[in-house]
């Protein structure tokens, strides 16, 4: 049987929320089959339990949001790309601020969170959404298109296409394939750190978001050329960010999806609208388990620190 995965033990980082500047600490910590990933906000005076789900977001500007209630938690996209680039089903995420420490602005420190911890195998099926019909949600025409799309597939596979018209972006790729049975998430995907441009700051800040970004914590860039004294990670590292971003997206529809997932110009926003159609479609989708490990996509019956 293919299982459940959770945690070993709890583990613990602390940092500050890219958008609202804060101290944040989070403390990841085991679950019981079944409970999904649940973000629990602690600071408040009674602590609130946010279950990811499509239907959670609420907000989607410049990262994912959930919510339940008045208790929000924001920019949960990149700790949800690592949960599902490593196959974690169950976990509880305690914090103690709205916002999700951005770290060094990729999934590599939630990566190295979760495999210090450990991933433990549980006595219960893992429970895909599989994808049975194409799914599609458009917007804009012309040069403004931009589109996202889900398709059945045998496994799980994401298409990127950007598209920013700037030349330190251009030089690079702007495209990029990433399929789970084939590549390494913690390798290929999760150092991929989020980007910005000095000439959107001021306005990003006049609106209360990007407080706590910096070159530590993102790739910068001007009208011509990356910032950063290091240069990129990866030759490719601005779409491979939001193959990352597509990850953690995606994987808050609760359960890891079989599929194919293509995309162009693409968002959070744009990723959750995708969701939320094909929960609106239940002929376009159904709920799968494994009994045999072999009959299993290839890749997803390995243990979580192989990828």
């Amino acid at each position: 049987m293919l299982k459940q995965r959770t945690l070993k033990t709890l583990t613990r980082a602390v940092g500050v929320g890219l958008h609202s500047g804060q101290r944040v600490e989070i403390t990841l910590r085991p679950a019981q089959p079944d409970t999904g990933i649940v973000f629990r906000r602690v600071d408040l005076p009674q602590p609130v339990d946010i279950p990811v789900s499509a239907l959670a977001v609420t907000d989607t500007r410049m990262a994912s949001t959930i919510s339940h209630g008045q208790a929000k938690v924001h920019t949960v996209e990149h700790l949800m790309s690592a949960c599902a680039g490593l196959g974690v089903d169950n976990l509880y995420v305690d914090i103690t601020a709205e916002e999700v420490p951005i770290l060094d602005g990729s999934a590599a420190s939630f990566v190295f969170l979760l495999q210090s911890a450990g991933i433990e195998m549980q006595n219960a099926p893992r429970r895909f959404i599989r994808v049975l019909k194409p799914v599609e949600i458009r917007q804009g025409e012309g040069t403004n298109v931009k589109w996202a799309r889900l398709a059945p597939y045998h496994g799980y596979q994401l298409s990127f296409e950007i598209e920013f018209s700037h030349p330190a972006v251009d030089s690079t790729g702007q495209r990029v394939l990433f399929d789970m049975s084939t590549g390494s998430y913690s390798k290929d995907i999760a150092r991929a750190r989020t980007f910005g441009f000095t000439k959107d700051v001021e306005m990003m800040r006049a609106n209360g978001l990007a407080l706590g970004g910096g070159l530590d914590n993102a790739i910068v860039m001007d009208d011509y050329k990356v910032l950063n004294a290091g240069g990129l990670r990866y030759d490719d590292e601005f779409v491979k960010h939001k193959i990352l971003d597509a990850m953690g997206d995606l994987y808050l529809l609760g359960k890891p999806l079989l599929a194919a997932y293509s995309a162009f110009r693409s968002g959070h926003a744009l990723n959750n609208l995708l969701l939320r159609e094909l929960l609106d479609h239940p002929e376009a989708w159904d709920v799968v388990t494994f009994d045999d490990d072999k009959k299993a996509p290839q890749g997803f019956a390995q243990l979580a620190r192989a990828w």
